[in-house]
């Protein structure tokens, strides 16, 4: 049942005029931003798979460019299946793949444009979070606090980004959630068939590639011994399909290295966005 609720809920998702961040990809860190005064909605459908569980999510993204180099968003989700023990990821470029809301702003503090469709970019994240469930893992959840910067170059048929990023879990109670710092690289390309104008369609493909280091948490004032929240380095393809003023993009992670001592691995994560450009 709540697989056939997910798949309804993608359908939905798949036939509403939304708006992507850009011409990106869906698990790293990325640069672009808003154009001034530019409106964005976006949708994406979210699943992680452990060897136990798997948990389907809905999030919502709203973003507003205050100035060409200055973005507001605010997430939100819906949740259709939780995971018991749920890993501590960021689960997608712009949003958790828990059930927090989150507010972030995104400042390019550096763009430089050269030749023809050339430009290197550097863009810092800001962003605060609240959950929508007390507990996580058998700990409670408070409140967090996330900062990142990622670097990218972009050309007509090239594409890089890597980043990295620090997310922090203040105290509730005697409890606390470990810290998250990760990084990730991105490379992208854009076969040649795919430079014509429209009605041509165009597509680019991602290899994506994230590395994640969970902290210790503490229960009741003391460390957990065991963490079942391990280190893992995740990698896999991503696809960005676009036709006049829609696009499509779609793709998965793949465990290439797992440090669990304790508790189910991680078996893939699977992200899909339908958006419509404004």
């Amino acid at each position: 049942m709540k697989r056939t609720a997910f798949l309804i809920l993608l359908t939905v998702t798949a036939i509403s005029k939304v708006s992507a961040q850009g011409h990106g990809p869906l698990y790293g860190l990325q640069t672009p931003t808003l154009a001034k005064g530019g409106f964005d909605f976006n949708v994406a459908a979210m699943s992680l798979a452990t060897e136990d569980d798997q948990s389907f999510m809905l999030r919502y993204i709203w973003s507003y460019g205050v100035t060409e180099d200055l973005q507001i968003n605010i997430t939100t989700p819906t949740m259709v299946n939780r995971l018991s023990e749920a890993p501590r990821t960021r689960g997608n470029n712009n949003m958790p793949a828990n059930g927090d809301i989150e507010a972030s702003v995104w400042y390019r503090f550096f763009s430089n444009a050269f030749g023809v469709g050339k430009r290197f970019e550097s863009t810092a994240i800001l962003s605060v979070s609240t959950p929508t469930k007390e507990s996580r893992g058998g700990i409670n959840v408070s409140n967090s606090i996330h900062g990142a910067i990622s670097t990218g170059y972009a050309s007509r048929t090239w594409y890089a980004w890597v980043g990295g990023g620090y997310q922090y879990y203040f105290e509730e109670g005697n409890d606390q959630l470990g810290d998250l710092p990760y990084a990730s690289l991105v490379v992208g390309y854009r076969p040649n068939i795919f430079m014509g104008d429209y009605p041509k369609p165009d597509w680019r493909v991602f290899v994506e590639s994230l590395a994640e280091f969970p902290g210790t948490s503490t229960s009741e004032g003391q460390l957990i011994p065991i963490d079942q929240r391990g280190k893992k380095v995740m990698i896999g393809p991503s696809f960005l399909g676009l036709y006049g003023a829609w696009g499509i993009s779609f793709g998965a992670l793949f465990p290439l290295y797992q440090d669990i001592t304790q508790g189910p691995k991680e078996e893939y994560r699977l992200s899909m966005n339908i958006s419509y450009w404004l």
